[in-house]
């Protein structure tokens, strides 16, 4: 169906056979558009494709639908997409928060020496028995949710902004939170409360150490135009980056927003722990079927370009 042109010079200045040919240009372009941004990146070709895409766009669909059609488009295509385009940048994020967070949780658990570096026994003991616990229903659940979310804004706004230190500074903060995570997995582990520590930090963990290596990815992507501008400036490369990041910065708002109630009202509420846990696998698979299968599939679309 085609959507009618709310502006009156629009509509006496194309007909329906007009308009029915201007969508179909409209289709190919943008197929063209996907294709040169994929494999050529920022060329003057892109640019110019970019400029027509945009004229089309406002053409067919007018301003009165625009707000629709742009939220339509941000949560089919826009954020999924982003998320699907910075996949290998998003893995090594996801290997430098994880290796260390594995290596010391493994260290302190069978090291006798690094458990008692960490901290005195006394203190270890409270951490685990009372301290971590308490942490999450230390505020009333409302008041607590909204804090975990404004740090893990935070946290995920560093590990995007820093990036742009040639990526040092993605990997500073990624690593902080794996050394974090992986220091308190190996109090409990090595306290023989490893299922206490689960049952706490994977209801809300998974989804939050996700986004954050998803805003950790866009970051080194931003790094890497510094690294490697290719045939555009530096400073060219990474205004483009940041245009292209928009999208992931926009949807882990949302996704924070969802981590943030988990962590406020089911990690420490008295649901049984399989339940809290399922809740958390749950979301985490949920979003991982949206970013990364919907990603996949808009990106497979980026390579169909019609003849």
């Amino acid at each position: 169906m085609i959507r009618r042109v709310r502006s009156p010079r629009r509509r006496n200045r194309l007909d329906g056979e007009q308009l029915d040919d201007l969508i179909r240009t409209y289709q190919k372009v943008s197929s063209h558009l996907s294709y040169s941004r994929t494999w050529y990146g920022d060329t003057p070709v892109t640019a110019r494709l970019t400029r027509l895409v945009g004229d089309a766009s406002a053409a067919i669909y007018g301003p009165g639908e625009k707000t629709g059609n742009v939220l339509a488009d941000f949560f089919t295509r826009g954020f999924p997409g982003a998320v699907w385009r910075s996949r290998k940048f998003i893995a090594i994020a996801a290997f430098i928060l994880l290796a260390p967070a594995i290596y010391v949780g493994v260290w302190m658990t069978f090291s006798d020496a690094a458990l008692e570096a960490s901290a005195p026994s006394a203190l270890r003991e409270s951490y685990v028995q009372q301290d971590f616990a308490d942490y999450y229903s230390s505020q009333p659940a409302a008041q607590f949710s909204t804090q975990v979310l404004i740090n893990n804004i935070q946290v995920s706004f560093m590990a995007y902004a820093l990036g742009i230190f040639a990526g040092i500074g993605t990997v500073i903060v990624l690593i902080g939170n794996g050394l974090g995570v992986g220091q308190a997995g190996g109090l409990f582990h090595a306290a023989g409360e490893a299922p206490r520590f689960w049952g706490l930090i994977l209801p809300h963990g998974l989804l939050e150490l996700t986004a954050v290596c998803v805003a950790g990815g866009a970051g080194l992507q931003l790094g890497w135009a510094v690294v490697s501008p290719g045939d555009r400036s530096r400073a060219a490369a990474v205004a483009d980056e940041g245009r292209r990041s928009v999208p992931i910065v926009i949807g882990l708002v949302l996704v924070f927003i969802t981590a943030g109630l988990i962590e406020g009202f089911v990690t420490p509420s008295g649901l049984p722990t399989w339940t809290r846990v399922g809740i958390g696998v749950l979301v985490e698979a949920a979003f991982l079927l949206y970013t990364f299968g919907l990603g996949h599939r808009v990106g497979v679309e980026t390579l169909t370009v019609d003849p």
